[in-house]
C-alpha cells in the first residue's frame, strides 16, 4: 500500500478541480514510509481520496497528481497510456504544421507531471524535471520505445528547476544512436537542431505558429529579428517575401547556425546580416541613430523565474518594447513576446502599452499569438499557458 498524505483541513477544494498540485503548506502530515518520487494517495483531512502521486519531500510541491482515478495503478501500463494519448494527439497536429517534429509530452497538460519529451524526427529528447518523473524514468523510456521503436531517445535534465526537487542535471543517452544534428521540416522551412548543446530540448518548437504568422507580415519588409538565436524567424520572414532581415543576439554560434539557416533554405547571404550584440544596447544604437525597419521581432528569454523577479522582469520587457516600437517605421509591424509564465496576458499587454506610451507611438493590437498547439493547456492546469505574443502595427 502507498503511504498517505493527509491535508490540512479546507485545503482540499484544488484538487476535487484536479488541479495536480499540492504544495507544502497544504500538509497536515504523511502516515507510512516515504521516499523522494515514490507514489502517495492523497486524501482530505476527513479521510476522502482525492488523487495519486508523486512525493517530493524538498519541494514546495510536496505532491504531484498522476491520477485522479482511484483504481488506477501508476506501472508500466500507465505511462504506455498517458505517452499513447498523447502521440495520437501530436501525429493528427503534425500533419496540420507539415512538421517531423513536436512536443510529444507537455508535462501536467498531458497527465505527465514534470515529464517533457520533444520529438526531432526520429530523436526524443526527454526532460524529468520532478522527483516523480526522475523516479520512473525506466517505465516513460519503455513506453516510448514501445509507441516509436525506431526513435533514439537523449536525456536533457539539465535545468536549474531540478535543484528544487533535490535532483542533479543530468545529461543522458538513453536508447539509441544520438546524432550530433537532426535536421527537421515545419511548414517547408529547414531547421536544423543540435540536441546534445542546443537551448531548451534543442530548439523552440512553441513558436512555430508564430514563426508562421510573421512570414504573413513580412512580404517586402525590411526585418529587425532580435534575440534570433538560430534565425528561423528570418527564414519563415524571407519566405514571406522580406527583402532584408537583420538579427540579433549575444551568440555568435547561434548567428553562425542563422548563417547556415539562410543557406539551407536557399536563400543568399546578402539577404540577412548577423549582428552580434547585447539587444538592448543595439536597440539603443538603432534609435541614437534614427534607424528604422518595416518589421521588429521580440522573442526575449525568460525574464521571471520567480515571483520575487516579476517586478525587474517588467522593467525589462517594457524596456525592449519601448526600443523595439522606436525601430518600427509608422505603419510597420511588432511581433512581441513573452515566455515567462508568471507574466499573465494582461499584465504583459499592459507592459506594451506603457512602452508604447513611453515611446510616443500610437499601437494598434492585430492579433493575439501563443503557443502552438503540440504545447497544449489542460483547463484543470492554467499554468501551462506561458508563451504569450502580440502581432501590432505601430503608427
Amino acid at each position: 500500500m502507498p503511504a498517505t498524505v493527509i491535508l490540512q483541513e479546507g485545503r482540499e477544494k484544488s484538487l476535487k478541480r484536479h488541479h495536480p498540485w499540492v504544495f507544502d503548506g497544504a500538509v497536515a502530515s504523511v502516515t507510512g514510509r516515504c521516499r523522494m518520487g515514490d507514489t502517495v494517495d492523497v486524501v482530505a483531512a476527513d479521510g476522502s481520496w482525492l488523487g495519486r502521486g508523486a512525493y517530493s519531500p524538498e519541494s514546495q510541491i510536496r505532491v504531484r497528481i498522476w491520477t485522479f482515478d482511484q483504481q488506477e495503478v501508476i506501472d508500466n501500463a500507465f505511462f504506455l497510456r498517458r505517452v499513447e494519448q498523447a502521440w495520437q494527439l501530436r501525429q493528427r497536429l503534425m500533419q496540420q504544421a507539415n512538421t517531423n517534429a513536436c512536443r510529444l509530452i507537455a508535462a501536467e497538460s498531458d497527465g505527465l507531471p514534470g515529464v517533457t519529451v520533444d520529438l526531432y524526427n526520429n530523436l526524443a529528447v526527454l526532460q524529468l524535471l520532478s522527483a516523480g518523473a526522475d523516479k520512473h524514468r525506466s517505465k516513460i523510456v519503455w513506453a516510448l520505445q514501445k509507441l516509436l521503436p525506431e526513435v533514439a531517445i537523449l536525456e536533457r535534465s539539465d535545468v536549474d528547476v531540478r535543484n528544487k526537487e533535490g535532483l542533479e542535471p543530468l545529461i543522458q543517452p538513453l536508447h539509441g544512436d544520438i546524432p550530433d544534428e537532426v535536421e527537421i521540416v515545419e511548414h517547408g522551412v529547414k531547421i536544423v537542431v543540435n540536441p546534445n548543446t542546443g537551448h531548451k530540448t534543442g530548439f523552440y518548437l512553441d513558436q512555430r505558429e508564430n514563426r508562421l504568422a510573421a512570414s504573413r507580415y513580412a512580404n517586402q519588409a525590411s526585418v529587425l529579428n532580435c534575440f534570433s538565436y538560430t534565425g528561423t524567424f528570418a527564414c519563415y520572414a524571407l519566405n514571406g517575401g522580406a527583402s532584408h532581415v537583420t538579427n540579433v543576439d549575444v551568440s555568435q554560434p547561434a548567428l553562425d547556425m542563422a548563417s547556415r539557416h539562410i543557406a539551407l533554405n536557399g536563400f543568399a547571404p546578402e539577404q540577412c546580416t548577423q549582428v552580434k550584440g547585447d539587444v538592448f544596447e543595439v536597440l539603443r544604437s538603432y534609435h541614437n541613430q534614427q534607424q528604422q525597419f518595416d518589421m521588429v521581432i521580440l522573442d526575449p528569454p525568460k525574464f521571471v523565474d520567480s515571483k520575487a523577479s516579476l517586478k525587474r522582469a517588467c522593467r525589462g520587457y517594457k524596456d525592449i518594447n519601448m526600443y523595439g516600437i522606436h525601430a518600427v517605421k509608422p505603419g510597420g509591424i511588432l511581433l512581441t513576446f513573452s515566455c515567462s509564465g508568471l507574466m499573465e496576458q494582461s499584465l504583459f499587454q499592459k507592459i506594451v502599452a506603457d512602452a508604447a506610451l513611453d515611446a510616443g507611438r500610437r499601437v494598434q493590437i492585430l492579433e493575439h499569438l501563443s503557443q502552438a498547439p503540440d504545447h497544449p493547456v489542460g483547463l484543470n492546469y492554467p499554468e501551462g499557458y506561458y508563451l504569450k505574443g502580440l502581432v501590432c502595427v505601430v503608427l
